[in-house]
């Protein structure tokens, strides 16, 4: 539906006397004002012309969750603004967020979503898209090496072996790039059988699980086996797989449009990260909701343009247009994903990998994104320092209950 006909049924329904509510909708600024305005105009603005609601989005540039704290605070927020799931704790500790249960069905939605925006028992967003990490791998690589791909039935050792042997090809190929960063590493601990927060009250550096996996981690990065973004000039993982030097890289799916525009003659599949030592895999959810402002004078209408903006006809466009992971369990079946295609493979292998072993919400706590400098820093003293293992968790522990500390 084109813009034109949304304004002239909103006209109409004034003509003949519907009351009209505006709807304001916070959001990231970038491409999402232009994505959300498509999702009005093509799919749901008819629906929300007939309840005489019209919606205007106000996105927050620059630093948005600062943006949304200072506009919770001053009581300017909007009636739905995104609740990133990494601050989600945070932002809902103020009270400002409406609990869904009783508004909202969520049953449609994959349980570990949801499970990110449940706060003591209670709902408080609706995932609008998501992500997980995938092993996305340079076909041409393996191959050259005479090397199987990496496979869903791969244990860390199985996997440990496989970049070996691609990095045995020649100086200057690595098997994999591993950040030592907790966003990309977490995972691998979580597979390990170590717990975050939100899961346990209190997450310890220094707990066994979390030695074995730095071990692991930060020993292929030491023996040449994996390489960190920055020693081949990059910034993340997918840029050092589209050097075509690298044979693994740990994202998300969002790297299959930059392959698409950045390296667009690189052979490439995906699979799910390595089984641990717990015996399952782990990994990140990665999501922004739509949530409700609990002093929205528009309770009601707000409520109709969440279920509206997370349908089964907004997510199936959302799909079908490549724009992102939708939320609702029944798009597992969706077409788009049997798609023979590289690009349809890594989007299926995202979307599976929401329900694949240890999977958690990338949050924590009330601490915010500041939770992870102690880790990140211990991971990058091993790596770059050579810093003892023992010792390098033992200070990222002591660092971070100083982080609580001056957070109580």
């Amino acid at each position: 539906m084109k813009k034109a006909s949304v304004l002239a049924m909103a006209l109409c329904l004034i003509g003949i006397g519907i009351a009209q509510t505006n709807i304001r909708i916070m959001g990231y600024g970038g491409q999402d004002p232009a994505i959300v305005q498509r999702l009005l105009d093509d799919v749901i603005g008819d629906r929300l012309a007939a309840e005489g609601i019209t919606v205007s989005y106000e996105p927050l540039e620059g630093d948005y969750n600062a943006a949304l704290f200072n506009a919770l605070s001053a009581g300017t927020a909007a009636d739905i603004f995104y609740l990133p799931g990494e601050t989600a704790p945070a932002i809902v500790a103020t009270g400002k967020v409406l609990a869904l249960d009783g508004h909202i069905d969520v049953s449609p939605f994959i349980a570990s979503l949801m499970d990110v925006y449940t706060f003591d028992g209670r709902v408080y967003g609706v995932p609008k898209d998501f992500n997980t990490l995938a092993l996305v791998y340079n076909t041409d690589l393996f191959d050259e090496a005479g090397v199987e791909y990496p496979d869903e039935d791969d244990t860390w050792a199985d996997f440990a072996d496989k970049l070996r042997g691609v990095s045995a090809l020649e100086d200057g190929v690595y098997g994999a790039c591993f950040p030592t960063t907790y966003d990309r590493f977490g995972a691998f601990a979580f597979a390990s059988g170590w717990q975050p927060p939100g899961v346990v009250e209190q997450p310890d550096f220094t707990d066994s699980a979390m030695n074995e996996a730095v071990d692991w981690y930060t020993g292929l990065i030491r023996e040449g086996a994996a390489v960190t973004p920055a020693d081949v000039g990059q910034g993340w993982t997918g840029g050092c797989l589209a050097t075509e030097e690298v044979g693994v890289a740990i994202e998300g799916a969002w790297i299959v449009g930059f392959l698409r525009n950045d390296a667009p003659n690189l052979r490439y599949g995906a699979t799910f990260l390595p089984l641990g030592p717990s015996g399952e895999r782990g990994n990140f959810i990665y999501s922004v909701a739509y949530a409700v402002n609990s002093d929205s004078p528009n309770r009601d209408a707000a409520l109709l343009v969440l279920e509206a903006l997370t349908s089964p006809e907004a997510q199936q466009w959302v799909l079908e247009e490549g724009l992102a992971i939708p939320s609702r369990s029944e798009l597992a079946d969706n077409p788009f994903f049997d798609q023979d295609t590289p690009e349809a493979r890594a989007n299926r292998t995202v979307f599976q990998g929401a329900e694949q072993g240890n999977v958690y919400g990338f949050q924590f706590g009330t601490l915010g994104t500041d939770f992870m400098n102690p880790i990140n820093d211990a991971l990058s003293a091993i790596v770059t320092d050579g810093a003892e293992i023992d010792q390098a968790l033992g200070q990222a522990q002591r660092n971070l209950q100083a982080l609580q500390e001056r957070a109580r």
